[in-house]
C-alpha cells in the first residue's frame, strides 16, 4: 500500500501546476529548456535545443507528431499522453498540454508544452487486457459497426438489447439481427454520424426486444465516429441504455399533465367523460370506455348507500375511444344503455369500488357487455389485456372506465393501473362539478322558462318574434325580459326589459318585475301609468331589500332599482300605438316601404329612481309597419351605453334593419346575428312586432240614447249583427250581455252611451259611459230582486272588466268564438 508521501508524489506528478515547460518553435523543434524538463527528461539544455521533439519520442508516440502538430494548428492545442525516452533510455509517460505561445511580435507560431509525469499513476499503464476487460463486463451495451454498418465488436451487455451473442454479430448489419426494429432509422442516425462526424447523444428508440416481446422498452443510445490517427473514419461507435422506466416515468407524467389540460374544459358530463376517453388514448390504452349512471347523466344525486350486483345497475355510455377509426370495438354506442353480465368486473368495480385488472384475458370468453345485436369474444375484439377502474368522486361512484390493449402486446401492469386510477380520479371531481353544474343549471332553466314566455300569445293585432340571448352563457340567466298581453279591445302590449347584472339574482329580480307589469296590464291603464306604479313597486322593493342588507342577512346582489322597461299599447281598430319608456328605451319603426324611423319618446328616469314623471306618446302605425323594441344589450358589443354614441347606434341599427327578410322571425334572427357576438357583453332582449289592422267589416259601434226603451232597440241589432258575422250560436248568450251592459249603464250613468262590437279571435262587447264609477260583481241572495246582471255576464263570458278614459269608461266583455272564423 503507498504512503500518503507517496500518493502525494503521484498527484504532483500528475499535477499540471507543477509541470515542466518545453518550449517549442513552428518546426515543432525544441527552443527552450527549463530546469523541470532537465530533472524529467534528463536531457540538458545544450543537449536538446534544436533537436526536433521526434528525437525525444518514444517510435510509437514519434509516428503520431505530424498528425498531432496538424491538431494543434487547427484547433490551437491539444492535450494527451505521450511517451518520452529518458535520457537512460527508458519511456516516460507524459500528460502533455500543448498551448500558443503568447508573443507580441507577429511570426510563425511558436509552442508552449506543459508536460507531467504520468507514470506509475493508477490506471494509466493499464494493460489491453484490462481494458478489453472493462468494455467486457459494462453493463451499458457497446458496439462498433465499420464503415458499411457492419458489427466488427460488441460486448457481452448488449445481448440484453436483442440480436444474439457477440459472435454471432460479426459481419451483419443491424436489421440482419433484429428484423423487428426500426433498423432504417437507427442505421440513418449511423449514416449522419459518419458523414458530419459529430456525435449524437441521447437518442431515443422505443420497441419490443426478442427477449421480452411483450414488453415495450426504451433505449436511450450515443453515436460517436471512430477515426484513425490521420482523422480517417473507421466506423461507429455507440452506447445502449434501457430508460424504459424512465421513459414511462416520463410519459405517465406526460398524461397526468394532459389530463389536467384537457379534462373538464367544460361542465358538460358527456363532453367531460368522452374528454377522459380522449385522453387515454393511445398513450395509456387503445380502447377505453367510460359508463355512468344515468342519474349522474341527469345531473341528480346518485342513490344512496351501498350497489347491489343483484339489481340492474342503470349505466350508460358516455364517451369511448379506440386508435382505430370509427371505434369497431364498441358494442354500445354513446348515450345507449350499458348493460353488463351480472358478475362481470364491471359491475364488480361498480359495486365494489375497487379497481380491477387483467394482464391476460381469455381469447375466448364472451365480452362483458351484452347487447341483442351482437355477441362477441375478445378473440372477436382484438382486446388481450384490461383494467376496469371506478369512477368515484366525494365517496360517491359515477360509474366505471374501461380500458383494453390491442396492438400493444405489453400487458397493462400495477404501475399502469396507478396511473389510470389517478387521472380517473382527477377526471371523477370533474364529473361530478360537471353533474352539480348540470343540476344547478336545470334548476335554473326551469326557474327562466317559468320567467320568460313560453310561447307568443296568439292575438290578432299584430304578428310577433322575439329573440332572448343572456351574457352569462353558463346558466342561460339574465336580467332581460320581454312581453307580449293581449288586452281588451283586441289591442296587445308589448314590453321589454332590462334589470342592472346578470345570473339568478337578475332573473329573479326580473321574474318580479314581469309578474308586476303583467299585473298592472290587467288593469288596462295607460302606458305611463303603468311605469309609474311599477316605480313605486320597485322603490318599496328597494327598501325592503336595504332593510334586509342592515340586518345581515345578505343582499341579492342584483335589484330591480335601477331597471329599464319600455310599455307599448297597440289598437289594431284605430292602427295608432302609445307607448312610455323608463330608462333605456330606442323604439324603431320600419315602414312598410323599408323606412327605418327612431320615434322620440319622452325621457323617463329608470325605475326607482327619482325624476320627471313618466309621459308616454301615441303614434299611427300602418298596417304592416314592424315596431322594434330592445334592450341596451343589442348594441353593447360596441362598449357600455355611457361611452357609445347614440347616433352611430341609431345608424348600425338602421342598416341591419332596413335589410330584407323572407319573414319577421328571420328578420329578427339576422339582426340579432348581425349586432351581438357570440358571447355577448350584456343581455340581449328584441322583440318585433308587424301592425295589423281590424277592417271596417270586423267592428260596428252605435250611439246609444240614455233611455230604457233602447235596449230592445240594441238587442235587435246586435241580433243582426251576429247574424251577418256568422255567429248565430252566440246570438242569444250576447243578446243577454249587451242588455245587462246598457241597462246598468242607463241605470247607473248620466250622459251619452256607445255601444262597440269587434270580432276578432273572440267577440268583443264594449259599452263606453261618461260615467267614472265602475260597476262591482255581486252575489245575490235567492230573495233578492235586482244584482244579478253582472253575476250572470261573468257566467256567459269568457273574461269581462273595466277601463278608463279620459271622458268615461269601459265595460267590455268577451266570448269564445264558436261559429265560422270572418
Amino acid at each position: 500500500m503507498a504512503t500518503s508521501e507517496e500518493s502525494g508524489v503521484t498527484r504532483r506528478r500528475a499535477d499540471m501546476a507543477d509541470a515542466a515547460v518545453v518550449l517549442l518553435d513552428a518546426r515543432m523543434a525544441v527552443a527552450g529548456w527549463t530546469g523541470d524538463a532537465e530533472r524529467l527528461f534528463g536531457y540538458r539544455r545544450a543537449e536538446v535545443a534544436g533537436r526536433a521533439a521526434t528525437d525525444l519520442l518514444m517510435p510509437e508516440d514519434a509516428a503520431r507528431l505530424p498528425d498531432l502538430s496538424r491538431r494543434c494548428g487547427r484547433h490551437g492545442g491539444w492535450t494527451g499522453l505521450l511517451a518520452v525516452r529518458h535520457r537512460d533510455g527508458h519511456p516516460v509517460v507524459t500528460t502533455v498540454r500543448v498551448v500558443p505561445a503568447v508573443e507580441a511580435a507577429e511570426g510563425p507560431p511558436r509552442w508552449v508544452v506543459l508536460a507531467a509525469d504520468s507514470t506509475g499513476a493508477a490506471g494509466w499503464d493499464m494493460s489491453r487486457t484490462v481494458l478489453e476487460r472493462l468494455a467486457s463486463h459494462s453493463p451499458i451495451g457497446l458496439a462498433i459497426v465499420d464503415e458499411d454498418l457492419r458489427y466488427v465488436w460488441s460486448n457481452a451487455a448488449l445481448e440484453q438489447f436483442g440480436g444474439g451473442p457477440a459472435h454471432e454479430r460479426i459481419g451483419k448489419r443491424l436489421a440482419d439481427i433484429q428484423p423487428g426494429l426500426d433498423a432504417q432509422a437507427l442505421e440513418a442516425v449511423m449514416r449522419q454520424v459518419l458523414e458530419t462526424g459529430e456525435s449524437v447523444v441521447g437518442y431515443e428508440h422505443f420497441g419490443a426486444v426478442r427477449s421480452a416481446p411483450h414488453r415495450y422498452t426504451a433505449h436511450a443510445m450515443s453515436f460517436t465516429r471512430l477515426d484513425d490517427d490521420h482523422g480517417n473514419p473507421l466506423g461507429v461507435y455507440y452506447t445502449v441504455v434501457d430508460v424504459t422506466e424512465r421513459h414511462r416515468a416520463r410519459a405517465r407524467l406526460t398524461l397526468l399533465d394532459q389530463a389536467g389540460k384537457c379534462i373538464g374544459r367544460t361542465l358538460d358530463v358527456m363532453r367531460t367523460a368522452q374528454e377522459l376517453a380522449d385522453v387515454a388514448v393511445p398513450g395509456l390504452a387503445d380502447f377505453v370506455t367510460v359508463d355512468l349512471l344515468e342519474t349522474v347523466l341527469e345531473g341528480g344525486e346518485p342513490a344512496p348507500g351501498p350497489l347491489s350486483a343483484a339489481d340492474p345497475v342503470p349505466l350508460r355510455r358516455a364517451g369511448h375511444q379506440s386508435v382505430n377509426e370509427g371505434v369497431p370495438e364498441a358494442v354500445v354506442q354513446i348515450g345507449q344503455v350499458a348493460s353488463y353480465l351480472a358478475g362481470a368486473p364491471p359491475i364488480r368495480a361498480l359495486v365494489g369500488g375497487e379497481s380491477w385488472i387483467e394482464e391476460r384475458l381469455d381469447p375466448l370468453a364472451p365480452e362483458w357487455a351484452t347487447d341483442i345485436t351482437r355477441a362477441a369474444t375478445f378473440l372477436d375484439l382484438g382486446l388481450h389485456t384490461a383494467m376496469i377502474v371506478p369512477v368515484r368522486a366525494r365517496g360517491t361512484t359515477l360509474g366505471i372506465t374501461a380500458f383494453f390493449r390491442r396492438h400493444r402486446q405489453d400487458p397493462f401492469d400495477q404501475d399502469d393501473l396507478g396511473l389510470a386510477e389517478e387521472f380517473v380520479g382527477r377526471a371523477a371531481l370533474c364529473l361530478d362539478n360537471a353533474r352539480r353544474y348540470t343540476r344547478e343549471r336545470d334548476a335554473a332553466l326551469v326557474l327562466q322558462r317559468h320567467l320568460l314566455p313560453h310561447r307568443l300569445p296568439e292575438q290578432d293585432a299584430m304578428e310577433v318574434a322575439a329573440r332572448y340571448r343572456p351574457a352569462d352563457e353558463l346558466t342561460g340567466l339574465g336580467g332581460d325580459w320581454f312581453d307580449v298581453i293581449p288586452l281588451s279591445g283586441a289591442r296587445v302590449a308589448l314590453v321589454v326589459g332590462d334589470v342592472v347584472g346578470h345570473g339568478i339574482e337578475a332573473a329573479a329580480a326580473m321574474g318580479r318585475l314581469r309578474a308586476a307589469v303583467q299585473t298592472l296590464a290587467d288593469l288596462d291603464l295607460p302606458p305611463e301609468e303603468v311605469l309609474a306604479h311599477l316605480d313605486d313597486l320597485v322603490d318599496r322593493a328597494g327598501y325592503e331589500d336595504d332593510s334586509v342588507a342592515a340586518a345581515g342577512a345578505g343582499a341579492d346582489g342584483v335589484r330591480a332599482k335601477g331597471a329599464s322597461c319600455l310599455y307599448a299599447v297597440y289598437d289594431p281598430v284605430g292602427g295608432r300605438c302609445s307607448m312610455a319608456a323608463a330608462g333605456h328605451g330606442l323604439p324603431v319603426i320600419v315602414a312598410p316601404d323599408g323606412t327605418v324611423d327612431f320615434p322620440e319618446l319622452p325621457p323617463g328616469p329608470a325605475l326607482g329612481v327619482s325624476g320627471p314623471p313618466f309621459e308616454s306618446v301615441e303614434l299611427p302605425l300602418a298596417e304592416g309597419s314592424v315596431l322594434a323594441l330592445c334592450t341596451d344589450g343589442l348594441l353593447a358589443a360596441e362598449g357600455p351605453a355611457p361611452e357609445r354614441d347614440a347616433a352611430a347606434d341609431r345608424e348600425r341599427l338602421r342598416r341591419v334593419l332596413e335589410r330584407p327578410a323572407p319573414s319577421l322571425d328571420d328578420r329578427c334572427q339576422a339582426v340579432v346575428d348581425a349586432l351581438v357576438p357570440a358571447r355577448p357583453p350584456d343581455d340581449v332582449v328584441l322583440l318585433m312586432a308587424r301592425a295589423r289592422r281590424l277592417g271596417a267589416e270586423r267592428t260596428v259601434s252605435w250611439e246609444l240614447p240614455v233611455d230604457p226603451a233602447a235596449v230592445a232597440d240594441v238587442r235587435k241589432r246586435t241580433s243582426r249583427q251576429l247574424c251577418e258575422w256568422g255567429l248565430d250560436e252566440l246570438t242569444f248568450t250576447t243578446e243577454l250581455v249587451v242588455s245587462e251592459l246598457v241597462t246598468n249603464a242607463i241605470r247607473h250613468a248620466s250622459g251619452p252611451m256607445r255601444l262597440r262590437l269587434i270580432v276578432s279571435r273572440a267577440l268583443v262587447c264594449e259599452v263606453w259611459d261618461a260615467s267614472a264609477t265602475a260597476p262591482h260583481l255581486r252575489h245575490p241572495k235567492t230573495t233578492d230582486e235586482g244584482g244579478r246582471g253582472l253575476f250572470l255576464v261573468s257566467q256567459f263570458t269568457q273574461r269581462w272588466g273595466t277601463r278608463y278614459t279620459p271622458d268615461g269608461k269601459i265595460i267590455w266583455t268577451e266570448q269564445s268564438l264558436t261559429g265560422p272564423e270572418i
